[in-house]
């Protein structure tokens, strides 16, 4: 079948979930712009799930870290500045290390993580050295199967906090010193099988709330939690998404200052965008077509016309969609789709170069190769394209 002939076949498949109609064929195709390229890719542990980027050694280039469930064990890959990456160094962790949070949790301005230890019920705190080593912290038992993380300081206080997703229906705050040290917090019982948590302010009043997807089959759907700004949240409202909703992330897809989500669901291959009403309410969920199996996406301008678009990575078709908005949180289609490695799980944008006026990359967690790839924006100029099997 020819490229042409597969992208027309492609494009009748997701007319269902797209709110397409036959007077689509009367109107010119949409040719979606090229504006990545695979670069290179760099081995990492056993199963790659989450991918972070900071600067562990102070140097001002961009670093990368992985979670590698079946190793237990963390990636750390320094930055050379030019989209390339040092070998990595493999440091044991946990048990079945599912996600990390990252920051500094004991102010001494080196970046620290926080991991959810899925295998071992616990979260594990690493304390960074400010040279891209860490030092193991204290643990904090959880109960159970930690699945998600997100920091940032939910009561006030200047230290970075938690809050924790466990698969048994609950939602785990802790409070942090200040000293690299955390205190049990609020814990809440609600929705059916959380898979992600995100903070932000979605009303305005100074206080972050909370966003948890619930994957579970009697759910499917988004809840919001409006923040106290004493570390702990009321219930709001849900949201329906799409089926088993994965992850939540934040963007403003319409222009309007105000908060939008962007849901990604593990099953009948979609996404949902969610445009916010700035009170931390929403408006009714428009689902959008994703390639096979989406497992992780996240919104950013990538063609430069000032509207926010998404990339997608997608577990069973192995491959990376770049959809390109409209400005209403809808989308062009077909979108443009790349070639990924085996079982691409998790993806980032990156500042590659020490530029700083560079288009971003991305960076992917190759689940089932055990690698990370990099793909470069086309506006990224190198005079060599390494490539590490």
């Amino acid at each position: 079948m020819s490229p042409s002939i597969g992208s027309f076949f492609t494009a009748l498949a997701l007319c269902s979930v797209c709110g397409w109609t036959a007077a689509c064929a009367r109107t010119e195709p949409y040719n979606p712009p090229d504006v990545f390229y695979y670069f290179a890719s760099f081995k990492v542990g056993k199963n790659p799930t989450t991918i972070t980027a900071a600067d562990l050694n102070h140097d001002s280039l961009t670093d990368l870290v992985t979670t590698n469930i079946s190793s237990n064990t963390l990636s750390i890959l320094l930055g050379n500045g030019d989209g390339t990456f040092q070998d990595h160094v493999q440091l044991q962790v946990c048990q079945e290390p599912r996600a990390l949070a990252m920051g500094d949790f004991n102010h001494d301005d080196h970046a620290d993580v926080a991991l959810a230890c899925s295998g071992g019920d616990e979260i594990a705190v690493l304390l960074g050295r400010g040279n891209g080593k860490f030092e193991e912290g204290p643990h904090y038992p959880v109960f159970r199967t930690p699945v998600s993380l997100a920091t940032d300081d939910v009561n006030g206080d200047r230290h970075p906090d938690l809050v924790v997703a466990l698969r048994n229906d609950k939602v785990k705050i802790f409070l942090g010193t200040g000293t690299g040290e955390f205190r049990h917090g609020a814990q809440y019982e609600y929705g059916d099988t959380p898979t992600c948590v995100a903070l932000s302010d979605l009303n305005g009043d100074g206080k972050l709330d909370l966003v948890v997807t619930n994957g579970g089959p009697m759910s499917n759907a988004v809840s919001i939690w409006q923040g106290n700004g004493d570390g702990t949240f009321r219930r709001i409202k849900d949201y329906s998404a799409g089926k088993r909703p994965l992850g939540v992330s934040f963007s403003d897809f319409n222009s309007d200052r105000h908060s939008d989500l962007l849901v990604i669901n593990g099953e009948r291959d979609s996404f949902t965008t969610l445009l916010g009403n700035g009170d931390a309410t929403f408006k009714a969920g428009k689902d959008s077509g994703a390639n096979a199996g989406p497992n992780f996406g996240l919104a950013r301008d990538f063609d430069g016309d000032r509207l926010m678009d998404v990339a997608i990575v997608n577990l069973q078709s192995n491959d990376l969609s770049i959809l390109f908005g409209k400005g209403d949180g809808t989308f062009h289609y077909p979108p443009r789709n790349y070639r990924t490695k085996a079982g691409p799980f998790a993806l980032l944008s990156f500042r590659a170069t020490t530029t700083g006026t560079e288009e971003p990359g991305l960076a992917i967690a190759d689940n089932g190769s055990g690698s990370v790839s990099i793909f470069l924006h086309r506006g990224l100029k190198q005079s060599q394209k390494p490539s590490v099997e």
